[in-house]
C-alpha cells in the first residue's frame, strides 16, 4: 500500500463560493392543493461549496489556502430523510465582481481557479494569473471554468467535465476532461485513467474533489498521469457520501 506522507503546500484559491445546505425532512402525502408531496423539515446542515468545498479539500490534504472570494451563493437541497433521496434544489446566486491584481501574485506552490460563473473569475483575471505564473518565481496554475475559450490558457492546466467540453468553442494544451464514473482523459497528452468502480450515493463536490485532488497530487509528484489517478480515486471516495465531502490522504489511498 502506498504510505506516501502528507506534504505541505501553500496554495492560493480564487473563486465563486456558496452555503449548501441540506435540509432534511420527512414525505408521507400528497398535498390537497396540488399533486406534489409535502415536505415536513426535520433538521438542517450546512457546508462550504463551491470554491469553499475546494477550500475544504485542500485544507484536509494537509494545504495553507488562501481563498479570495466575492459573495457567496446559496443552495438548498430537500433531502428526504428516509431514502437519502434529493426532492429538489433551489439556488439563490449572488453576482460578484472580477477580481484584481493590483500587484504582483506572492510566491505560492500553485494557484487555482475554481469559477462557477457567478462573477469572480474572468478572462482577464485568468489571462493575468498564467501570464504571472510563467515569471519569476513560477508556479503551476490549475483552472475548472465555465467559460469555453479555453485556447486563452495556455500555460494552465484545465479541468472541466464531459457537458461543458461539448459545450467549448477552443482547446488548451493542458485540458483534463473528467467522464464520471469512466475516469477522466488529458486530451492532448493520450492519457487516460479509469475511475475505481465504486457504489454512488451523490456525484455533489465531485469536480471540487478532483480538483483540489489533482493540484495537491501534482505538486507532490510533478506528473499529470499520477496527479489525474489520485483525483479520480478522490473523487471516487467522495461520491460514495451524501453531500460534499472532502477525504484524507489516508481514505484516497
Amino acid at each position: 500500500m502506498d504510505t506516501q506522507a502528507q506534504k505541505k503546500f501553500n496554495i492560493l484559491l480564487i473563486g465563486d463560493t456558496c452555503v449548501d445546505v441540506y435540509q432534511y425532512g420527512t414525505i408521507d402525502r400528497l398535498s390537497p392543493e396540488a399533486p406534489v408531496p409535502v415536505f415536513v423539515p426535520k433538521f438542517k446542515e450546512e457546508r462550504e461549496g463551491m470554491a469553499g468545498n475546494v477550500y475544504t479539500n485542500l485544507v484536509t490534504l494537509g494545504c495553507t489556502v488562501n481563498l479570495l472570494c466575492g459573495h457567496a451563493s446559496t443552495k438548498t437541497r430537500l433531502i428526504d430523510q428516509r431514502s437519502r433521496q434529493q426532492i429538489v434544489r433551489i439556488d439563490e446566486d449572488v453576482k460578484s465582481t472580477p477580481i484584481r491584481f493590483e500587484t504582483a501574485i506572492p510566491p505560492y506552490d500553485a494557484v487555482v481557479i475554481s469559477d462557477y460563473a457567478k462573477g469572480v473569475v474572468d478572462y482577464e483575471l485568468i489571462d493575468d494569473v498564467i501570464e504571472q505564473s510563467q515569471q519569476g518565481t513560477r508556479f503551476p496554475v490549475f483552472i475548472d471554468t465555465k467559460l469555453t475559450d479555453l485556447g486563452r490558457m495556455q500555460g494552465a492546466w484545465v479541468k472541466i467535465n464531459e457537458p461543458e467540453y461539448a459545450k467549448i468553442r477552443s482547446e488548451c494544451t493542458g485540458l483534463i476532461v473528467t467522464r464520471g464514473a469512466r475516469g477522466a482523459e488529458v486530451i492532448h497528452h493520450n492519457i487516460k485513467e479509469f475511475a475505481p468502480p465504486v457504489e454512488v450515493v451523490d456525484v455533489t463536490g465531485a469536480g471540487d474533489t478532483f480538483l483540489a485532488a489533482l493540484t495537491y497530487q501534482y505538486l507532490v509528484t510533478k506528473n499529470i498521469r499520477t496527479a489525474v489517478a489520485f483525483a479520480n480515486r478522490a473523487a471516487a471516495v467522495t461520491v460514495q457520501h451524501l453531500g460534499v465531502y472532502a477525504p484524507t490522504l489516508q481514505e484516497i489511498q
